[in-house]
C-alpha cells in the first residue's frame, strides 16, 4: 500500500482512542446535564444513567464493544425520534449520524490504545 505519510501508520492505535474519548465525553455530557438541569422524568431516567454508565465505559476502555452498542442504540432512538418529529436532517440529525458511524467503527475496529480490553 503506497502512502504520503508512511510513518503515521504505525499510530493507527491512536484513531480509535481519540473516537472513544470523544463519544465518551460527549454521552457524560448529555447524561450530566439532563440531570444538572432537573429533568426527572421517571421515563428517561435509565436511558440517562445508561447514558452516563456507557460513556464512563467509553472513557475508561472497558467493555467498548457493548458500550458503543448501548450507545448506536441510543442515538437510533434519537434519530428515529427526530424522523418521527419530521426534522429530519438537521443539525442535530447530521451530528447524531456522525456519533452513530462512530460508534459502529468502535464496534469493529475495537478500543485503540489505552484502553483496558485490549484484544487478546
Amino acid at each position: 500500500m503506497l502512502s504520503i505519510f508512511p510513518n503515521l501508520l504505525s499510530y493507527n492505535q491512536l484513531s480509535p482512542f481519540l473516537i472513544r474519548i470523544t463519544i465518551g465525553i460527549i454521552m457524560v455530557y448529555w447524561a450530566y446535564s439532563s440531570f444538572r438541569t432537573g429533568d426527572r422524568d421517571v421515563k428517561k431516567m435509565p436511558i440517562k444513567v445508561a447514558e452516563g454508565m456507557a460513556g464512563l465505559l467509553l472513557i475508561i476502555g472497558l467493555f467498548t464493544q457493548v458500550a458503543a452498542l448501548i450507545v448506536s442504540i441510543d442515538l437510533l432512538i434519537r434519530i428515529f425520534d427526530k424522523i418521527m418529529k419530521k426534522s429530519f436532517l438537521t443539525n442535530g440529525v447530521n451530528y447524531y449520524f456522525i456519533m452513530l458511524i462512530m460508534t459502529i467503527s468502535l464496534l469493529f475496529i475495537g478500543a485503540g490504545l489505552f484502553a483496558i480490553d485490549l484484544p487478546l
